[in-house]
Formats: structure tokens, sequence, C-alpha cells
């Protein structure tokens, strides 16, 4: 009689056991969980001058569009401190808020104005790829828009958004 209640406990106990495991708490909402990508907002340095945007408690963002034809650069004309992602010198552009995604690439929008030649920066990338042409002028790899030692550039009207990784 002793062993089969000795049974019976171990059984209640292992019961036990399975349904407080099972009623855990959830984990929380985040990216990678099947539960949306990060945030994403828009910065934009206006007139030119330095703007804060908020990012909650987030001290990582990373550019992922930009939408001025001034630059956007890391450390130069955006970055994040304790005041939160700062934008500088006409950089406006879209960011994801937190860590995430897919590996860090960016979408430079290059315009060559009055046909003249343009170089954009894209820091020490060599992988970039047209995404999306906005000119009625042609943007040709290599004719019309190229990579060279002082960056992406486009010529003779082409104006385009390019993915830089």
């Amino acid at each position: 009689m002793a062993r089969i209640t000795k049974l019976v406990l171990m059984a209640a106990i292992l019961i036990a056991a399975a349904f407080a495991a099972s009623s855990s708490a959830p984990a929380q909402q985040g990216y990678g969980q099947g539960y949306g990508p990060p945030p994403k907002i828009t910065c934009s340095s206006n007139d030119g001058k330095r703007n804060y945007c908020n990012i909650g408690g987030s001290r990582d963002a990373r550019l992922v569009r930009q939408i001025s034809g001034s630059p956007c650069i890391q450390g130069s004309t955006w970055g994040v401190d304790r005041g939160g992602l700062w934008v500088d010198r006409g950089c406006r552009a879209e960011f994801i808020v937190g860590r995430g995604g897919p590996p860090p690439s960016q979408i430079v929008t290059c315009s060559s104005n009055d046909g003249k030649r343009n170089w954009c920066d894209i820091g020490s990338s060599r992988d970039v790829r047209l995404t999306r042409q906005i000119s009625g002028s042609p943007c040709v790899q290599g004719s019309t828009w190229g990579l060279d030692r002082r960056g992406l550039w486009v010529d003779r009207g082409c104006r385009a958004d390019f993915r830089v990784r």
C-alpha cells in the first residue's frame, strides 16, 4: 500500500510540474519572435540644424533608408547619444530602433542635378545595388552610375535609390 501511495504522489508531482511549466509567463513581444519588425521611425534635420528624435530607452538605431539629398553618415550627420537619436546638417532618414532585423544595409538616394556628375558618400562599402530608378533619364551601371574611390556616382540626370551594404 505504501508503494502505491508513493507512485500516486510522484505522479501528482510530475503532473503539477508539467502544468506549472506550461503556464509560465510568455516571452516578451519583440523582433525575431514572430511579432513583426522592430520599430521604425523617421528623423529629420530641419533647416540644417541638429534634431533629436525620441527612441525611448533604446541606445541602438540603424539607418535603413535615406530620404534626404543631404548625406546621412553615422557619427557625422546622425548618431545616438544620451539624448536619443540625432540627425544634423539636413540628414533625413528612416531608422530601425533596437537590435534585430536583416543585415545592416541602407537605401541611399543619389541624384545627378542639372545633368552633372554627383558623388554620394557610402562609406567604405562596395556592395551597391540600384533598387529604384526615380528619374526619367536612364540609370545604367558603368554609364550613368557607378563606384569609384570617391564613392557612388551618378551622371547625366540619373536619380535613383541604391541599397548599400
